[in-house]
């Protein structure tokens, strides 16, 4: 299959280009490499996938990996209106994995346009394209962020979704009514991920994970929201990667809850860590106690999150495999290697 990946400079989606180039596919990636975190980051990705930065550098040029000729790459924007088509139109894709978004419910408190932006006008742009160049199967990042205040856990996909408490929460869910909209109407079939909290290797600096090991590291503190009374469905990359090449490979799958050719699937470890046991899991892999400052509740924020993944287990095989401990000394082990 031809397969175009956006944010394929982003943490998800150069794992996702990764697995699918190893399984023998032909890959374009797309970002526009903003700085919301450090460019040298995704460069490093990128040159993993075999693009040199002074190529990943330009815009609007398809560039052939010199190392891996069935993985190349394009600078460029979903808002761009105008070339986004010209690139569906000179490519042919079967299948869009669209995981290019801006990221981070706390930075869509500072900056709200580009919220609005990337996630409302990219999101509508390439639902255009799917429509106007056959896509066959759009599979598309949601987020756990859309459960907002719900407190019935486990998350399950048929509960209702109408208090997100961050416009990132906001723009997700608006995402799963047009991916909707588009698959009754036009008839392309569109499956959406709600992604719980994902960490490993290569992950972005903004998260809590990241922050942390850094912190404790250079013998700085760090902030424990919600003094510490919070929890997530921490997962692992490499599970999240295998969810998602298995929809990709399989193909579009309905759910329960499916009205037409749109399924949303969450995808998670579905296991809910305290946050201060995921604390201690890094201090005690970094053999180094951290100086805790507790602090309130942020905006936008949720207590806990823990992820009902039957149905993806059900119709594509999900298994995660990493645990917590594995994980998080895999990160670990990373982070000291590149710094």
């Amino acid at each position: 299959m031809k397969i175009l990946v956006t944010g394929a400079a982003g943490f998800i989606g150069f794992f996702v280009s990764k697995s699918l180039v190893e399984k023998g596919h032909e890959v374009v990636g797309l970002d526009n490499i903003n700085d919301y975190y450090d460019v040298n980051l995704k460069y490093a990705r990128l040159n993993e996938l075999g693009i040199a930065r002074n190529n990943a550098e330009q815009f609007n040029v398809l560039t052939e990996s010199t190392t891996n000729a069935t993985f190349s790459f394009i600078r460029l924007a979903l808002e761009d209106r105008d070339n986004l088509p010209k690139l569906f139109n000179a490519q042919n894709f079967d299948v869009v994995c669209n995981l290019a978004a801006q990221a981070g419910v706390r930075y869509s408190l500072e900056n709200p346009e580009a919220y609005v932006d990337s996630n409302l006008v990219g999101f509508l742009n390439i639902l255009e394209c799917c429509r106007n160049y056959r896509i066959k199967h759009l599979v598309y990042a949601s987020s756990s962020s859309v459960y907002g205040l719900n407190d019935k856990v486990p998350f399950k996909t048929t509960d209702r979704v109408d208090h997100p408490v961050s416009l990132y929460a906001a723009t997700k869910k608006s995402n799963e009514l047009m991916a909707h909209t588009y698959s009754h109407l036009y008839k392309f079939q569109c499956t959406g991920l709600r992604f719980f909290t994902v960490y490993g290797p290569w992950g972005r600096p903004d998260m809590a994970y990241f922050s942390f090991t850094e912190n404790i590291l250079a013998n700085k503190p760090i902030n424990v929201y919600n003094n510490g009374e919070l929890a997530r469905d921490f997962t692992y990359i490499d599970d999240i990667v295998d969810g998602i090449t298995l929809i990709i490979r399989k193909g579009f799958v309905p759910n329960s809850n499916s009205k037409s050719s749109a399924s949303i699937y969450n995808i998670g470890r579905g296991k809910s860590v305290k946050l201060m046991d995921f604390i201690k899991t890094i201090e005690t892999n970094l053999n180094k106690e951290a100086e805790l400052i507790m602090m309130p509740m942020q905006d936008g924020d949720v207590f806990k999150t823990w992820a009902d993944t039957d149905e993806l287990t059900k119709n594509y095989s999900y298994s995660p495999k990493i645990n917590l401990e594995d994980g998080v000394k895999m990160f670990i082990n990373w982070y000291l290697k590149t710094k």
